[in-house]
């Protein structure tokens, strides 16, 4: 295996290029009615999951995910070394008790809605370093369960703003390794915690924005690519809100992404759907999108070279209460077509 090493200030380079063997979705009936519907894998048309709660049926749909990314690899649950993986619920429960389902040893994670791209970057560095031939890395949200952890239970019925996002109810899942696969991973970009002093959880898009573009400013200077260089730099999800501020900061900063800077938040969901506000978010957001819409016009070819940058407002309801701004951060990984 190749030795790994730094660039820059915060980069990782990885020589070997580990591969995305396979990956697995899961989403509700909300995302499946959406623009991506098709794509995804397993579209659940009870939000409950056929689960009592909404914890569990968070917890089914990551298990779906996971179970699905082990066997399009052709691998069996047992072949994985370690999986990474987190969620929004207290104590990770999510991915503790999919760990516990799937019997394989656990880094357990938490990024917030940055969580997926940071379990990405964490296998890849596992594979490349030779500590682990398989790793399963995973992530998920549901939308009435994030919702009374972060703000108000959906049977509360409290009035959103337009601002506020609609936590994707879903769960995403890939396998790393060694082998043969069109999809390689070259850099991963961990990013610095931001605040600005915004306070609302319903202003997460703009809360999370400068955590975004200091990450993909950081990733331009670490590695000397620029936007040219890439195919697709996709946030993971600023939405219709944080999204042109992140473009904006990153212009004043020199860097001019066009039209090839998108965002899962957006893509996840048509705006006339009801009650999906600015966009869409949750640790499931950039991984259901990337695993499922993103990554395949790598495998094609279409795209030679893709950024993913999840982004991730590290708030809880407490810290909320007491009138503190909300730190966020932003995890990027390059992806690139094989041939």
């Amino acid at each position: 295996m190749a030795e790994n090493r730094r660039v820059g200030k915060q980069t990782w380079s990885f020589d070997s290029l580990p591969k995305v063997l396979s990956a697995g979705t899961a989403v509700g009936p909300k995302e499946g009615a959406g623009p991506l519907g098709k794509a995804f894998d397993i579209v659940q048309d009870d939000p409950y999951v056929g689960e009592k709660t909404w914890e569990k049926a968070e917890l089914k749909l990551l298990e779906l995910a996971q179970q699905k990314a082990v066997d399009e690899s052709g691998l069996v649950m047992a072949d994985i070394d370690v999986t990474v993986s987190g969620d929004l619920l207290p104590q990770n429960i999510t991915s503790n008790f999919a760990a516990r389902t799937a019997a394989r040893p656990l880094l357990g994670v938490y990024s917030a809605c940055a969580t997926s791209m940071e379990s990405v970057a964490l296998a890849s560095l596992l594979v490349d370093s030779g500590a682990s031939r398989y790793v399963l890395a995973s992530t998920g949200s549901h939308n009435s369960a994030a919702e009374r952890i972060f703000r108000t239970p959906t049977e509360y019925g409290a009035q959103k703003p337009p601002t506020a996002h609609c936590t994707v109810t879903g769960a995403g899942a890939i396998v790393v390794g060694q082998g043969q696969s069109s999809i390689g991973i070259r850099y991963a970009t961990i990013g610095k915690v931001v605040d600005l002093g915004v306070k609302s959880p319903w202003e997460m898009g703009a809360a999370m924005a400068p955590a975004a573009a200091d990450t993909i400013f950081q990733h331009m200077s670490d590695t000397g690519l620029s936007p040219d260089d890439y195919d697709a730099i996709v946030s993971g999800d600023l939405a219709r809100v944080g999204h042109p501020i992140a473009k904006d900061l990153l212009e004043k900063r020199g860097i001019d992404l066009g039209d090839k800077f998108m965002d899962c938040g957006i893509l996840m969901y048509s705006p006339d759907q009801a009650e999906v506000f600015s966009g869409g978010s949750g640790p499931g957001c950039c991984a259901c999108v990337t695993f499922a819409h993103l990554l395949p016009r790598v495998k094609s070819g279409e795209w030679q070279r893709l950024l993913v940058v999840a982004t991730g407002a590290l708030l809880s309801v407490i810290s909320a209460g007491q009138g503190e701004t909300i730190p966020c951060i932003a995890h990027a990984v390059t992806f690139e077509h094989v041939d």
